[in-house]
C-alpha cells in the first residue's frame, strides 16, 4: 500500500510539474538586454546567466561562441551577468539559482526549454534549436 502511495505521489508532482511547463509563460524581460535581444528581429534566443569571471562559465561561453560561429546568427545570445547589479532581477524572474545557466526563449517571446545548471555541449543546444517550431 506504501508503495502505491508513493507512486500516485510521484506521478501527481510529475503531472503538475509538466503542466507548468506547458504552460509557456512569457520570457521575463528584467534587463535592457533581454528586452533588446528577446523582442529583436523574430529570432530565438538563449539567456546566459553567468558570472564572467566563473571558469564554468567561461567555458560555456566558449560553447556558445563555437556555436554562434556554426549557426551563422540565426538566434541571439542575451547575457545576464551576476555582478551587474541591474541584472539581479532577472535571476529571481527566471528563478536561476546555480550558475551557468540558460534558457531558451522562442521567437515569440515564450520560454521553450530551461536547461539544468551546468555547461552544455553544442549538440544539446542545436538539437534545442533546431526543436523550435
Amino acid at each position: 500500500m506504501k508503495r502505491f502511495i508513493a507512486a500516485i505521489t510521484a506521478s501527481t508532482i510529475i503531472a503538475t510539474a509538466t503542466l507548468g511547463i506547458a504552460a509557456n509563460p512569457a520570457a521575463p524581460l528584467s534587463t535592457p538586454e533581454l528586452k533588446n535581444s528577446i523582442s529583436k528581429g523574430g529570432k530565438p534566443t538563449l539567456v546566459f546567466f553567468q558570472n564572467p569571471y566563473g571558469g564554468p562559465c567561461k567555458a560555456q561561453k566558449g560553447v556558445l561562441d563555437k556555436l554562434t560561429e556554426n549557426r551563422k546568427g540565426n538566434f541571439n545570445i542575451a547575457s545576464v551577468n551576476a555582478m551587474n547589479q541591474d541584472d539581479q532581477k532577472a535571476f529571481y524572474d527566471y528563478g536561476v539559482r546555480s550558475l551557468p545557466s540558460l534558457v531558451l526563449v522562442d521567437k515569440k517571446g515564450t520560454i521553450n526549454k530551461v536547461f539544468p545548471p551546468g555547461i552544455q555541449s553544442i549538440e544539446t543546444l542545436s538539437a534545442a534549436l533546431d526543436g523550435l517550431k
